[in-house]
């Protein structure tokens, strides 16, 4: 007999497999490059593996605090206190939580009610809609023109309505490597004060600015801090992305709701990893200080390989992520030209149109380059053939 299966009506009908995963697994099964997906092909400090290898072998291996291990809620508050010159209170204001994704998640799932609109900026990062509709919101898709990216203050004011609930900014900004300017925050929290909004700032990649640049967080302004979640990675920081590590800085009336959602969500972070986590950053601050020359140099290499290609490139301001222009070289869609480049040239890119509610059709793709030296040369000398 014929079971049949249970009527379901998806509440992501139009959502499929994350193109990051789909991406990575063409690059494995052609033996392609993958500039792909955002994680690195170097591992983390010795030291920090050395740490968790030594919690994991001497018995911190049960659940933490729900906000997480205090001893990382400490170095957390600290660190914030000396990149942006705030005073934190590592109990009610630090939730350690297993990835950025999840505190997101569980930020906008918080505050969010049916009806409630909320204001994303395309090209935006793809957990950013979906966590919004299953909470019964509206996303509301305004765009960054190209090539600057940057966020029209003037539209977003317009854009506001009376059910405006949220605005969720991402600086520096993935995909593009845009960042937010003092000016920015200064508009964002006029309009935010103004409508009452609350804020989701998405800055995983806080430490990676490059040429100079200061790295702009709306935890220095005191006004914008006190109506935001501002959500961080260590995956990102300390080139460990399989850890799954994040936590987010909110004030306690904010934190009190996150927290709420949090302990049904996944409960507590991975014990071992935070603890190890503690002790780096405790013994080595400068490792913070190291990473946007570390990866500027990185970008410029990468750069610099394609120079003299047909690709065109305006240097990424943040991020491990570079743009590119591939006008010159092919009319094909962005997805199907990411498809040959990866089957035939052996380099995977991601295409851009994923990230927009309407793709404007441009012929741009995303390159990572958060590899080893040596993988950035081969791939570079096959996209410079082109």
């Amino acid at each position: 007999m014929t079971v049949p299966p249970p009527r379901l009506d998806s509440k992501l009908p139009d959502v499929g497999t994350t193109i990051f995963t789909v991406m990575s697994q063409m690059a494995h099964d052609h033996g392609a490059i993958n500039l792909s997906q955002g994680y690195p092909d170097y591992d983390g400090p010795a030291v920090l593996r050395e740490r968790l290898q030594h919690y994991a072998g001497n018995g911190y291996n049960q659940y933490a605090p729900l906000a997480g291990v205090p001893a990382l809620r400490a170095q957390i508050a600290a660190k914030v206190a000396r990149c942006y010159g705030r005073d934190i209170d590592a109990d009610t204001e630090v939730t350690v939580t297993p990835g950025a994704t999840e505190a997101i998640y569980c930020a906008v799932t918080a505050v969010v009610r049916p009806g409630d609109e909320v204001i994303l900026f395309d090209p935006v990062y793809d957990c950013y809609d979906p966590a919004v509709r299953l909470s019964g919101g509206v996303p509301v898709h305004l765009t960054l023109a190209a090539p600057g990216y940057r966020i029209d203050w003037d539209a977003v004011a317009r854009a506001i309505t009376p059910r405006t609930r949220l605005i969720m900014v991402n600086s520096p900004h993935n995909p593009t490597g845009s960042v937010l300017e003092a000016d920015d925050i200064a508009a964002l929290r006029e309009l935010a004060v103004r409508h009452d909004l609350i804020v989701i700032a998405d800055e995983v990649y806080e430490h990676l600015v490059f040429d100079g640049r200061r790295h702009e967080s709306v935890l220095r302004d005191p006004v914008l801090a006190a109506r935001s979640f501002a959500v961080f990675s260590f995956g990102k920081t300390y080139h460990v992305t399989g850890w799954k590590t994040g936590y987010c800085v909110a004030p306690p009336v904010l934190t009190t709701e996150l927290r709420r959602v949090h302990q049904f969500v996944a409960f507590v972070a991975n014990t071992p990893v935070q603890h190890a986590l503690a002790d780096f950053m405790a013994a080595h601050p400068e490792h913070l200080d190291e990473l946007p020359g570390f990866y500027q140099a990185k970008r410029d290499r990468f750069n610099a390989a394609l120079a003299g290609s047909r690709f065109r490139l305006r240097p990424s301001a943040g991020t491990f992520f570079q743009l590119a222009d591939y006008a010159a070289i092919s009319d094909e869609p962005d997805r199907e030209f990411v498809r040959w480049l990866t089957t035939e040239v052996g380099v995977a890119a991601i295409p851009m149109s994923v990230f927009y509610a309407a793709p404007p059709g441009e012929r741009v793709v995303r390159f990572c380059f958060c590899k080893e030296d040596a993988t950035l040369d081969l791939a570079a000398a096959k996209l410079a053939a082109l």
